[in-house]
C-alpha cells in the first residue's frame, strides 16, 4: 500500500490576513485533507474555517503535536500515513518546522520513508530578516533568550560578539508580554553602534519594521507590550 504524504501547512501570523498571505496551494491541500497535527485544535479549526473552503470542520480529525509531545507518541500520530492517508501539519503561527514542534513529525517521516511536502507561507523570522537590511548570507535564529536578567545580559553580549566575529545577523524573540523588558535589556547591554531591527505585527495592517542603532532606539522608544515581535541584531 502506498504511504500518505506529510504536508507542512503554514498559518497566518496576524488575524484576517489569510486572503493575502496564504497561497492557493495551502487551500487546496487543506480542502483535500482530513487528518491534521496541530498545536491547538481550537485555533486550528478557526483558521481552517476562516479560509471558507466549504470544509465540514466536524469531519476533520485533529491530533495535538506540541512542545510536550514525546517521540514515543509519534508512531500513533503518524500511523495514518503508513496506511496511505495524507496528514497536514499546521503551525500555530507561520511555517511548521521553523521554531515549531512540527519538526518532530518531519524527522519521523524521513525515518519511515514518507514524502514530506513543505508549502511556502509567512515566517516571522524570515520576514524580519528580509526587512532588516542585515546579512542574509549568514544568520542564526536563537529562539527565546534566557529569562533571568543576568543570564540574558550574558547571552546578548555573546550574540553581539559572535555577530562581529562572524558578520552574522542574530534573530531572536520573546513572549509578547515580556517584549518591553527584553528591549530594555537589549538597549542597556548592547553597544551604541550595534544595529537592532524591531519587527512587530508582521503582515498585519499596522506592521512595523525598523532598523536603528541602539543609540537611536534609546531616543525613539517603542511600545512592544503584548505585540508579537521579532528582534534582529547585527554588530559591526
Amino acid at each position: 500500500m502506498p504511504k500518505g504524504k506529510l504536508f507542512l501547512i503554514p498559518s497566518v501570523l496576524a488575524e484576517n490576513t489569510a486572503h493575502w498571505v496564504i497561497s492557493p496551494q495551502v487551500q487546496e491541500v487543506i480542502a483535500h485533507t482530513k487528518i491534521f497535527l496541530v498545536e491547538n485544535p481550537r485555533s486550528a479549526r478557526r483558521y481552517i474555517s476562516s479560509l471558507k473552503l466549504g470544509v465540514n470542520i466536524e469531519e476533520l480529525h485533529l491530533e495535538i503535536l506540541d512542545k510536550d509531545t514525546k517521540p514515543e507518541q509519534l508512531p500513533r500520530l503518524m500511523l495514518p500515513l503508513m496506511n496511505g492517508a495524507d496528514i497536514g501539519v499546521i503551525s500555530e503561527a507561520g511555517c511548521p518546522g521553523i521554531a515549531d514542534p512540527g519538526a518532530l513529525a518531519v524527522a519521523y517521516a524521513h525515518q519511515k520513508g514518507i514524502q514530506v511536502v513543505p508549502i511556502s507561507g509567512p515566517s516571522s523570522m524570515f520576514l524580519a530578516l528580509m526587512g532588516s537590511g542585515f546579512n542574509g548570507q549568514s544568520f542564526a535564529f536563537h529562539g527565546y533568550l534566557p529569562i533571568d536578567k543576568k543570564d540574558r545580559a550574558i547571552a546578548v553580549k555573546k550574540l553581539e560578539s559572535e555577530s562581529i566575529r562572524e558578520k552574522r545577523a542574530q534573530i531572536f524573540m520573546e513572549t509578547p508580554f515580556r517584549n518591553n523588558q527584553l528591549l530594555e535589556d537589549l538597549l542597556s547591554t548592547l553597544g551604541p553602534h550595534t544595529k537592532l531591527c524591531i519587527a512587530k505585527n508582521l503582515t498585519a495592517s499596522d506592521e512595523f519594521i525598523q532598523t536603528k542603532t541602539v543609540a537611536d532606539w534609546k531616543n525613539h522608544p517603542v511600545d512592544l507590550h503584548k505585540v508579537p515581535t521579532v528582534f534582529v541584531l547585527q554588530a559591526f
